[in-house]
């Protein structure tokens, strides 16, 4: 099955050119900040739309230049180095997931000092929103045709033009539906009900991390980093180890006392 052949390019005015990859952004952001601006009154939780606002602009920043810096220290470091215009670059692809999630976790916590509230009551409330994020960064890979998978005989392999001549898993589907579809429907249905606060931050940690450890299998490493150990572990799956331990630790920790 050939891959479809999607121009990266959605449109373009003379020399501005607007692609698939940042409009997938946009798309991301504009449904979590319509999802939380609806579900914040039905919380109880004292937020107003404005806070949601105002969180998900800073969260917005934090995901853009954490998942860039991310990617360049993370996994090209010697290429954004010998041209370091490179790293403003976003259009050319190159967005590193954990990276993100630090510069949201940076973004939470200035919230957090800001507006007087708990950092793990604001993780809270955001997790939820962030899978259908991530749905589509992973639809804006596919239409870019990168970071496809391992060659495969299934009947859903799907030959990339970059990819060579063999059949590959369409690895950012899987992510799509499993990190994305999957994980928000869990999470949106969890966190429907009150739970002890970071309970739902600890359950998108190793939701994600799970799931985003298994995919990892199926698909090829970047390049410039190959395999890092024992032949199959990924950096992917290497920066999932800490999110996962620290999403168990949430999970199972007692919950702080109230406060009187």
């Amino acid at each position: 099955m050939l891959a479809p052949s999607i121009d990266p390019v959605a449109f373009s005015i003379g020399a501005f050119q607007l692609r698939w990859y940042g409009l997938m952004y946009l798309a991301g952001f504009g449904i979590g900040w319509l999802l939380g601006r609806s579900r914040a009154p039905s919380l109880g939780i004292g937020w107003t739309k404005s806070d949601v606002d105002d969180l998900l602009t800073c969260s917005m920043l934090g995901v853009i230049i954490g998942g860039r810096l991310g990617y360049v220290l993370f996994y090209d470091l010697p290429v954004y180095l010998s041209d370091p215009g490179e790293i403003l670059r976003i259009w050319n692809g190159g967005m590193s997931f954990h990276g993100g999630l630090l510069g949201v976790l940076a973004a939470f916590w200035y919230f957090a000092r800001t507006r007087k509230k708990r950092f793990l009551e604001i993780s809270d409330f955001v997790a939820p929103l962030v899978p259908q994020a991530v749905f589509f960064g992973r639809i804006g890979n596919f239409i870019n045709g990168e970071l496809w998978g391992k060659v495969s005989d299934l009947p859903w392999a799907m030959i990339f033009p970059t990819g060579g001549p063999y059949p590959r898993h369409p690895s950012q589907l899987y992510e799509a539906l499993l990190e994305g579809v999957l994980l928000f429907a869990i999470l949106w249905i969890y966190s429907a009900r009150k739970r002890p606060v970071g309970r739902i931050s600890g359950l998108f940690a190793v939701g994600y991390s799970v799931v985003r450890f298994a995919v990892e299998f199926v698909r090829i490493p970047d390049a410039q980093l190959g395999y890092l150990a024992f032949g199959w572990l990924t950096m992917g799956q290497v920066l999932c180890l800490p999110l996962f331990a620290i999403g168990l630790w949430l999970l199972l920790r007692r919950p702080p006392e109230p406060s009187s």
